[in-house]
Order: C-alpha cells, then structure tokens, then sequence
C-alpha cells in the first residue's frame, strides 16, 4: 500500500494540511484546511485542480477538525499516513534541526508557549490530538527558529546582563520554514545568485526579512518573540520598550491587556482602525488605509536596508507570503523606497512551507530506515 506524509499547520483559528507520496518527488496528492475554527469554521480542499468547499458545525474545534480532515483524507484512497510533519513555531536554543516528537520533548516546547503564545499552543495541540486520533503514527516537528540557529552572537544577542540572556533573552528569529524554501528555490534555479546576498520578505499577516549568504541565514528582522521586527497584520513590530512599561505602570493596563494589544490590535489594524486585510486597504478609499500600507512599505524598506548591512550589500531581493506574492502596490512601494541601493534582482517566489517540512520527514524516515538496515 502506498505510504503517505501529512503535513499539518496548526494555528489559533485554522488548520492546514498537505498529503504527500512517500515518495523521493514528494507528489502532492492533496491540500486544504480548515479555516475560521470559532466562528463558522469551513473545509476546503484540492485534489487534482477539483476544489471542495462545507461549512461545518459552528461548535467544530481543533480535534473536530482534525477528525474531520483525517475521515477526509481516508475517504480519498490515497494510501495509508506514514508520518507526520508539523509547524512547531518556536525550538529555543536546543532544537535546531526537525526532531521525531516524544513524550519528553513535548514536556521541553511548553516551556517554550510563553515565547510564542499566539502560535506555540495550538502547534502542540495538533500534535496531541493527531496521537489520540491516530496512535502509533510518528510525528515530527520542524521549527521555523531552526533555520536561525548559526546566527553568530553578533546578530543573536541583545545588550542585555548576561544572566538575563542565559535565561532566555535572545534573539530566535521566525518564518525558517518559509526562508528554507526561498533558498532552496535559488540554489535550483538561480544558482549564481544564490551563491550570493539574498533578502528574502515574507509579507504576510506575520511579516519578517531574512538575510543570506550562500544560502545561509545571517539575519532576521525577528527576536526573541513574534513581535519584533516589522509592523504586520496585528502585530506592532518594533516598539520602544519603555513604552510597554508606560502601558503596564502609567495607563494601568494589565500584562495581559497590553499583550493582546500587541499581539492583536496593533499592525495594520492598529494603523488604519480598518482591518488587517492588506487587499481591503487597498481596496478602501480611507486615507488611514493609505497610510497603513505607506507605513508597511516604508518599514520594510528601512529593515531591508539593516539585512543588507548585515551581509554587506544586496544582490537579489524576494518577496514571497499572502503579501509578497499578491501586492504589487506594497512590493513597487517598497522598491522606490530602494532605488538608491540598486541594482539588484527581484523575485516572486511563493510560499511553500509545507514540501520542506515533508521533505524533512521523508529524510527522517529514511535515515530510520537505513539505521535498522544498519543494525
């Protein structure tokens, strides 16, 4: 029977999945998800350009919708699921590379939740139910810090005491998933350019820029959270710290209040009083919309200016995310902004975060196998 991978992407209000063939090509067979879980949760899916679309139950949660995808995917005829890849966004220190999930090593990235609370929870709740769902099916989990991990001390510290960053207080950096896939798809197709300094924006509701040398990562707008960095959807990006003091001291708000501001009332939402919806801004003829999208452009400009530094110049530029790829309006804003550091090549590549975490489970189960050969 053919031996499948499931790639799964767990977030607070969706779950995405991909099916893979077990297979050196890694065939996509299937994809889809289940989106607005909490509101009027509905599943789409594709299989061979054929799109399905059901609402489901409004009281459909996470392990329903996981449930629901499974009885999906088995109803397809596809083989049988021989692992699963998950997004786990935040590894630390330690995870640096994809790791087989055990019991111990879930224990270890809770105690990372407080690093990434919008995202590390519901990561590890898919892992969980996935175990209850289907038992016995190994897991693994490929962190978007890993990419990161090389980053000399010169662009992993802050200037903070030392106990404080031997406590955690450093800087991660994010989107490694999607970063993993830009540099793979330069080394294949521009490989001379690839071979050199590379910028890549991921501009979607999270935003975030990576520098490279020969494919390597450097840089990264984003730290030790998913807020630093570049304004996004609803979250602030770089702030003054001392203004968070001055919200939690002065203003009297609580740690929690200020966090949900942070996390999801600031941004692009924040900006316009609109929404996060870059096509809706747009698309609107309020002047805050405008300004918005003129703030986004020009922030990424400036921050492409710091990744260019870091790596000493730029000799390609690309956008890839909901934004990146879609945008034109915020990709010709922001290359105006950087006519002066040109020339460079640009390029849209899209995002695919998916093939790279099932091919990190296919070389997994491979060298699994080769072990017990081995042995």
């Amino acid at each position: 029977m053919t031996e499948t991978i499931l790639v799964i992407n767990a977030g607070s209000s969706s779950v995405k999945f991909s099916l893979y063939e077990r297979q050196s090509d890694l065939r996509l067979l299937v994809s889809g998800e289940v989106a607005d879980i909490g509101h009027t949760p509905t599943f789409c899916a594709e299989v061979d350009g054929v799109k399905t679309n059901e609402v489901l139950p409004a009281a459909c949660g996470h392990e329903d919708s996981l449930r629901y995808i499974l009885d999906w995917i088995e109803k397809q005829k596809h083989g049988v699921i021989a692992i699963a890849a998950h997004r786990v966004v935040h590894g630390g220190i330690k995870f640096k590379e994809p790791v087989v999930v055990t019991p111990a090593i879930m224990e270890e990235l809770r105690t990372l939740t407080p690093l990434a609370p919008l995202h590390q929870p519901h990561n590890l709740a898919a892992i969980d139910i996935l175990d209850k769902l289907k038992p016995g099916t190994p897991q693994i989990a490929c962190f978007d810090t890993a990419f990161h991990a090389g980053h000399t001390p010169l662009f992993s510290l802050y200037a903070v005491p030392q106990n404080l960053t031997d406590k955690g207080i450093r800087r991660y950096g994010f989107f490694g998933l999607s970063y993993e896939w830009i540099a793979h798809v330069m080394r294949r197709d521009h490989p001379a350019l690839a071979k050199g300094r590379v910028i890549a924006a991921h501009l979607g509701n999270g935003a975030g820029l990576c520098a490279m040398k020969n494919g390597v990562s450097v840089d990264t707008t984003m730290g030790m959270t998913a807020l630093e960095g570049l304004p996004m959807g609803t979250r602030c990006g770089n702030l003054d710290p001392g203004a968070v003091i001055f919200m939690i001291r002065d203003l009297k708000i609580s740690p929690d209040d200020a966090e949900h501001i942070l996390y999801h009332d600031s941004g692009l939402k924040g900006l316009s009083g609109l929404t996060n919806d870059a096509k809706s801004l747009q698309d609107s003829a309020d002047p805050k919309a405008k300004f918005a999208l003129d703030y986004f452009s020009l922030r990424i400009s400036q921050f492409i200016g710091m990744m260019a530094v870091a790596i000493g110049g730029v000799d390609a530029l690309v956008f890839t995310g909901g934004i990146g790829e879609h945008s034109e309006c915020v990709r010709r804003s922001t290359l105006e902004h950087l006519d002066f550091l040109k020339p460079f090549e640009t390029f849209v590549i899209p995002a695919n975060e998916e093939i790279v975490m099932a091919g990190h489970a296919f070389a997994l189960m491979q060298k699994t196998l080769e072990l017990r050969k081995a042995s």
